[in-house]
């Protein structure tokens, strides 16, 4: 199936500084940006047809796949001078790049993209900055089995802030952990049908307008995951996830450690 891939946000909370044009896509995990890691996460399950919706800082993403260095993530052979690859990363990759505008709102990048699927009834979305190891092929199965419209993967909140109850005096009842209570919220990680355009209007939103109106008519389904799923909407984030994998502690990177599945 095609994957469409937000990336044309600002990331304002990733930025260093009024100079820094880098889109949050392009911040680095290891050797490669995010957003590379989120492909070859998809990649690895055969989904390998990608449509990119860029928006802001577009040319850092575009410059890095058309000067793309493959032996800096692949083994290979010094030979007269000549660098010959033991295996590839995106050799058998398709990238459709298509700006998407610089203001626009989710649901209208994913609007902009619509010829590029080429009809197809099917297809993978997600925000270009999002890791996971969530199971796909169950989470596709699910969803195909289904029926629906949309299925949005959802997880435990991931706020380390505490929920008070108390009285009208201010008396407090308990406290809860918001990571301990019985809510779940939105991961990315959507499995989508032609039927969501139905309910996204112009510069309309993919999850207020086009997901939560699939919900009022019994045509969204969640795909509950408690395993690993990490943001990073900040700096703290992302570099969190690169001190993990420069120790290598990397559990998204299924591709290596787990046989490439097939999606025949």
């Amino acid at each position: 199936m095609k994957v469409v891939l937000f990336c044309g946000g600002y990331g304002m909370r990733m930025r260093n500084g009024a100079a820094d044009d880098v889109p949050k896509p392009m911040a680095m995990v290891g050797p490669r940006p995010l957003i590379w890691h989120v492909m070859r996460y998809y990649a690895h399950f055969g989904h390998t047809e990608f449509i990119l919706c860029l928006g802001y800082g577009a040319a850092h993403i575009k410059n890095f796949f058309l000067n793309y260095q493959e032996t800096i993530s692949n083994d290979f052979v010094l030979r007269n001078g000549q660098a010959e690859l033991l295996s590839t990363d995106i050799a058998d990759w398709t990238i459709t790049f298509v700006q998407t505008g610089i203001e626009s709102p989710i649901g209208e990048r994913l609007r902009r993209v619509r010829p590029y699927l080429d009809g197809d009834e099917m297809f993978l979305a997600n925000y270009a900055d999002v890791l996971s190891d969530v199971p796909l092929p169950d989470m596709i199965e699910r969803f195909s089995n289904s029926d629906s419209g949309a299925s949005m993967m959802v997880v435990p909140p991931q706020s380390s802030f505490h929920c008070v109850e108390m009285d009208e005096g201010g008396k407090v009842g308990s406290i809860t952990a918001v990571s301990e209570m019985p809510l779940w919220e939105n991961g990315g990680y959507f499995v989508l049908r032609q039927e969501v355009f139905d309910h996204i209007p112009e510069n309309g939103d993919l999850v207020a307008d086009g997901c939560g109106e699939l919900a009022k008519r019994g045509r969204l389904v969640a795909y509950p995951y408690r395993g690993f799923w990490k943001p990073t909407d900040t700096v703290k984030e992302r570099a969190a996830l690169d001190y993990a994998y420069t120790h290598g502690e990397r559990p998204w990177a299924l591709w290596e450690r787990q046989p490439a599945a097939s999606i025949a």
